[in-house]
Formats: structure tokens, C-alpha cells, sequence
């Protein structure tokens, strides 16, 4: 799959390196070039200064959440292509979400660029279990996708599965709702209560 990347933070270079490893063709831009360009070359993708989205299937916005439609305006054509928000809205402590309740990021994203479709994912885990062979009890980490497109979100099912996290489906775009909050508890639980990186949210009992 051609991949384009938004972002070289820590969560934008664990999935360049899970995507890369699955085998997809990545594309990837950033804030910082000199970080961008290095990942590129480790991850043996191509670097664009611009226009990061052109001949890509699936954009990756890998941006604080007050960055990424800034950032998905200088991507290039964006029309029809699939989206992966892995943003959340967080407040400037990382212990709150500035939007939520009424609307969502992934929403907010969506009505910025009505013509492509959006998916929310990835945004419940912590960058450390993107880390080759990280699991959790022995189990593959779950990750969650919403979107209102049902092509779209197969798409995005293929990409989560082939870096190797168990996919599940969390239902409409407005879903994102939920997904937000539920990163926040994982950061709290993370950082503010002190248990650490190695966790992330999962329903017992779901297949």
C-alpha cells in the first residue's frame, strides 16, 4: 500500500517502522526535515518536503492535533484519499481534551477536507508498543478505527492488521467521541497515575 506520513514524533516513527516492515510504500514528511529525512532513510521511504500525499492511498497525520489541518493543507491533493487520524485533543498538561462531547478531532478533520474520508485510529496506544514484537500478555495490542466510509475502513483494517495490532471496529466517524476520551484515561493511567507505557485499552471477552 503507498502510505504517505505526516510527522516524525515518536508515533509517527513507530509506524514508519511497522509499516515499512509489513511492506508498504511510505512517503514521509514532517516539522523538523533533518528528523524527517532520517526516518525516511531508516525506514527506506522517500522523503517529500511537499506534496507528501500525492500517488499515496492512505494519509497518516502524525501531528499534535492543533497542527494536523495546517499540516494536511500543504500534503498536496488529498481529494478521495483515505485519512488516518491518530490525533487526540489534548490540552496543554496532556491531562485533558480541549474538544469533546459535541464533536471530536477526527470530526473536526472531516469537515475540513469534506472530499476525502476520514478514519480515526491508533490514537488509544502509546508510541512504546509500536516496538518490534511488543505485546501484552502475550496478546496482540487492540486498536480501534471509526470512520463513516465502509471502503475506507477496510482499508485502514488491512493497515492495522499488517503491523501486526488485532483491528476492531468501533463503529461511525462520530465514534472518535469516545476513542478521545478513552486515550486521555490511557494517558492518565500512563503518566499521571504512574503504571507506565506498556498498557492500552481492551474489552475482555471481545474476539
Amino acid at each position: 500500500m503507498k502510505v504517505a506520513l505526516i510527522g516524525s514524533g515518536n508515533m509517527g516513527s513507530g509506524l514508519a517502522r511497522k509499516l515499512s516492515k509489513a511492506g508498504h510504500q511510505l512517503a514521509i514528511t514532517g516539522r523538523n526535515a533533518q528528523k524527517a529525512q532520517a526516518l525516511a532513510k531508516d525506514t527506506g521511504g522517500t522523503y517529500k518536503d511537499k506534496a507528501v500525499a500525492d500517488g499515496a492511498e492512505v494519509v497518516i497525520v502524525a501531528t499534535p492535533y492543533g497542527e494536523a489541518v495546517a499540516a494536511l493543507r500543504a500534503a498536496g491533493d488529498l481529494e478521495g484519499k483515505v485519512i488516518v487520524d491518530i490525533t487526540n485533543p489534548l490540552t496543554a498538561d496532556f491531562m485533558g481534551l480541549s474538544i469533546g462531547h459535541s464533536t471530536s478531532a477526527a470530526e473536526e478533520i472531516q469537515k475540513a477536507f469534506p472530499k476525502t474520508r476520514v478514519v480515526k485510529a491508533y490514537n488509544t496506544i502509546f508510541s512504546q508498543l509500536l516496538a518490534p514484537g511488543a505485546q501484552l500478555a502475550g496478546r496482540s495490542v487492540p486498536v480501534f478505527y471509526a470512520g463513516d466510509d465502509a471502503r475506507a475502513k477496510e482499508t485502514v483494517k488491512a493497515l492495522i492488521e499488517s503491523s501486526g495490532f488485532q483491528a476492531i471496529d468501533a463503529g461511525l466517524l462520530k465514534n472518535a467521541r469516545y476513542l478521545e476520551p478513552l486515550a486521555g484515561l490511557n494517558i492518565y493511567f500512563g503518566y499521571g497515575a504512574g503504571r507506565g507505557t506498556s498498557i492500552a485499552p481492551a474489552w475482555l471477552g471481545m474476539q
